[in-house]
């Protein structure tokens, strides 16, 4: 007989708060790319600062997911993330109404979001809801949040654009505040699972102990510099996509149509990776996705700049924007369980962070230097072929640890 997908009425409300949660961290962190130019007009920012502050808030929001994560899993997920919109909105509010040039808009936009993305978005809300689920529903029920976090790309791009021309950014920032309280009130309920009687180990593995296995996993390495890739491409793409859709002569409506079309389509590539996840390997799944990112980029800058263009990247990429979270998700719950699930899958965040710090730093570093996104894009061309190699070799089997004997 088959397995009932949700289980329970409390496997229910973790799996609809964590898609609330994540639409709103998620939705809202993708619209900032569209905040270049007002920034860059309003507050003299540079697009290399921009960039760094963009970078900043990757590498903090890297930083935080393991921290968050270990807090989530010795207290509950709902507390961590609670604290973590708290932080989201004291963030959003010194950006428009405190000392907002220089370093204040690095703390700003960098260091505080940053430390409240490691809470609210991808990481923490995704791995407490594959504690609910057996391997078996695992992947697609973190395909079901990680879709919602697309709807949230859809939407706010849409709501940012619109807004910044009859708002204006202040007032849009402001906006953003109760799209916040929302998620917060959200997260009350991202409950903790139930503890069902299991076998024992030799011996209840602390954290420590769960670290060292995993970093003595060839794995747990391999994920570690395949999600990287990730980071880089997808920073890339949603910081620097509008500067480089007017730098090629396509202004207005054309960069905000591809982030908006890349949340739509999300939607699609997370479900159908969460679905494959259950049947086939997901290794092999993540190898054919970082290929078909490669031959995607390359169509996208060498064809001639078009609307046409533009709808075809925003729906190819957004198939595979943030399909690579429901297989590594599950890679790392399949082979070291769920007890720490949160923690371990943070630190591979991290990784990803890394990349997508050097994403968006390098993405405007290259354009103020050489004037132009090129050598970016060349660089994520080349990382999307060492993405699809490192993940063949891991193996996806589960460790064996011993029970105890009487």
């Amino acid at each position: 007989m088959s397995e009932k997908f949700i289980k329970n009425r409390l496997t229910l409300i973790v799996l609809v708060s964590a898609c609330l949660v994540i639409l709103i961290s998620m939705g809202l962190r993708q619209t900032f790319g569209l905040f270049f130019q007002v920034f860059e007009e309003n507050l003299g920012v540079t697009r290399t600062e921009f960039g760094l502050a963009i970078g900043i808030q990757m590498i903090f929001w890297g930083m935080f997911a393991p921290i968050f994560g270990l807090l989530a899993d010795k207290f509950g997920g709902n507390k961590a993330v609670l604290v973590g919109f708290l932080i989201f909105g004291i963030g959003i509010y010194t950006l428009y109404s405190g000392p907002n040039t220089g370093i204040f808009f690095q703390i700003s936009l960098g260091v505080l979001i940053g430390i409240a993305l490691g809470a609210t978005a991808m990481s923490v809300p995704v791995s407490e809801v594959g504690k609910h689920f057996s391997n078996e529903k695992r992947t697609l029920a973190t395909g079901i949040v990680t879709a919602a976090a697309s709807v949230g790309y859809f939407l706010a791009p849409l709501f940012t654009k619109y807004s910044l021309g009859n708002a204006g950014w202040e007032l849009t920032l402001k906006y953003f505040m109760y799209f916040i309280l929302f998620g917060l009130i959200a997260s009350l309920f991202l409950l903790p699972k139930k503890q069902e009687p299991i076998l024992q180990t030799k011996k209840n593995q602390n954290f420590i102990e769960a670290l060292r296995e995993a970093f003595s996993h060839r794995g747990y390495i391999l994920l570690l510099g395949g999600f990287f890739v990730c980071g880089f491409q997808i920073t890339l793409v949603g910081t620097h996509i509008p500067g480089y859709m007017q730098d090629r002569g396509l202004v207005g409506w054309p960069a905000t149509i591809i982030l908006a079309l890349i949340g739509l389509f999300n939607i699609v590539g997370t479900l159908g990776m969460g679905y494959l996840g259950t049947k086939y390997s997901k290794k092999i799944l993540l190898s054919l996705l970082y290929t078909f990112r490669a031959v995607i980029i390359a169509i996208f800058i060498f064809s001639p700049p078009s609307l046409g263009m533009s709808i075809f990247f925003g729906i190819t990429f957004g198939i595979l924007w943030l399909s690579t979270v429901p297989p590594t998700n599950g890679i790392v719950a399949q082979i070291f369980g769920t007890k720490y699930l949160s923690s371990l899958f943070g630190i591979v965040f991290l990784s990803h962070q890394v990349g997508s710090f050097l994403g968006a730093f390098l993405g405007g570093y290259f354009y103020d230097l050489y004037g132009s996104y090129d050598y970016a894009w060349y660089l994520a061309i080349a990382l999307s072929g060492f993405a699809a190699l490192v993940h063949l070799p891991i193996d996806e089997r589960p460790i064996v640890r011993s029970p105890i004997t009487s």
